[in-house]
């Protein structure tokens, strides 16, 4: 009987594994964004994958899902390739240089002469953690303006000092925490950058796919792959980015957002809980 309850739960655990993943891929068809922020707590919580390697398996499971929505949005004219370029020279370089160098030289245990000792995992999650609650943050916060979605030319004026380090930044927090950066990089490309909504949720799956991919290869030779888990979890969060994108012509993505943004805040103050009272 326990051998059936057991068999049970690792059922249940692995179908809702997959139903999140579909999840974080229905969420970057719709708003470009905020999904991916699920990504390493699906991997780790439900999973049962160590945190350093859920970042890895984060960073391709985003970046194939992301291209494979960019593609979609640039047959749509939705993509604008000139900023996505000239911000990737800077974040790119950001991302892979944290997966090569920085991340492998991060030690494996902080205070390690306290009482308290606090490990690189669970330093990994609740960093994660708050980039949770900053995300979610910045979806609950309503758009100023929600509606725009004509296709417009980039402004002349290009801040490319500001295109760069804003680059860098999110390069940083993305080679870090295996996240895509687009809760960041949504109101950074509507506000600063002057593009329209719909054309910056094109762009910036751009930009995340090509961070998430290129960081995938700065883990290739410090992490042992199991090929066969990550294609299917990137398989059914693929899918769900067509779901999304059949969606956003039926659901409006600000409402979404904010519901969404909600759920992603509560998560996050379980993970901070989790991780700082109840981890040994």
């Amino acid at each position: 009987m326990q051998l059936i309850f057991a068999l049970l739960s690792i059922m249940i655990l692995e179908l809702t594994g997959y139903l999140l993943a579909a999840l974080i891929g229905i969420s970057l068809g719709l708003i470009g964004g905020g999904g991916s922020i699920l990504t390493v707590p699906l991997l780790v919580y439900i999973m049962g994958v160590n945190p350093l390697l859920a970042t890895s398996y984060s960073l391709f499971i985003v970046g194939a899902t992301s291209l494979v929505g960019a593609v979609n949005n640039y047959h749509k004219g939705f993509v604008n390739i000139k900023t996505a370029l000239l911000f990737g020279i800077s974040s790119i370089s950001a991302v892979f240089l944290t997966r090569k160098f920085l991340l492998p030289s991060i030690p494996q245990v902080f205070f390690p002469n306290k009482i308290y000792h606090f490990s690189h995992e669970s330093a990994t999650m609740v960093f994660f953690a708050i980039l949770m609650l900053l995300a979610a943050i910045a979806m609950i916060r309503k758009s100023k303006d929600p509606n725009q979605s004509t296709l417009v030319v980039l402004q002349d004026t290009i801040p490319i000092l500001k295109l760069f380090s804003y680059g860098a930044l999110i390069g940083l927090v993305t080679g870090l925490l295996g996240a895509g950066g687009g809760f960041l990089l949504i109101p950074f490309l509507v506000l600063v950058i002057k593009i329209p909504m719909k054309q910056a949720v094109g762009t910036s799956l751009l930009i995340i796919a090509l961070n998430s991919l290129i960081g995938f290869t700065g883990d290739l030779g410090h992490f042992i792959i199991n090929w066969t888990f990550l294609l299917s979890i990137t398989a059914v969060a693929i899918t769900g980015i067509f779901i999304g994108g059949l969606l956003s012509k039926k659901i409006k993505g600000e409402k979404l957002k904010i519901a969404f943004g909600w759920f992603v805040l509560v998560m996050g103050i379980y993970i901070i809980v989790k991780e700082l009272f109840f981890t040994a």
